[in-house]
């Protein structure tokens, strides 16, 4: 009997131990690192800030309503980055459609996004994992015709 009550105890030693061990704080979600809607919407103005001196696709946006082309952005950003935002502007393709934007262009605004995510010193790590959920709308941007 002694030999049941020793593993009986060892098996309520172990159990109490694991429960007493340190468990790894959860990763942030990819908002979170962004810093949120406050963080988002920082980013949005820098690279607002980019587009504006960018002579090979300024005239992209010669008639857009930077506001809602903002607002749009903020949102698109954070329900990319799983965020509590919803995007309702237009599909990637419908918006671009007609647009003919060249590879070199579509590279130089996501140089521009880069450049306002390091100003506001968003981590490589995070800069890379929302760059990889942003490049699946390419095909739906560059060389869209009617």
């Amino acid at each position: 009997m002694k030999p049941l009550t020793s593993i009986g105890a060892a098996v309520a030693l172990l159990l109490v131990l694991s429960s007493c061990t340190a468990t790894s704080p959860a990763q942030p979600t990819l908002y979170h690192a962004l810093g949120e809607r406050d963080g988002i919407a920082s980013i949005t103005d820098s690279f607002l800030g980019q587009l504006a001196t960018n002579q090979s696709v300024l005239p992209l946006f010669l008639n857009t309503d930077i506001e809602r082309f903002r607002e749009q952005f903020i949102n698109h950003l954070c329900a990319t980055a799983d965020g509590p935002c919803r995007y309702d502007g237009d599909a990637m393709r419908e918006t671009h459609r007609g647009m003919r934007i060249t590879t070199a262009q579509f590279n130089s605004v996501v140089e521009n996004l880069i450049d306002a995510l390091e100003a506001n010193a968003v981590s490589t790590a995070t800069q890379n994992a929302l760059l990889q959920r942003l490049a699946r709308h390419y095909g739906d941007i560059v060389e869209q015709r009617y």
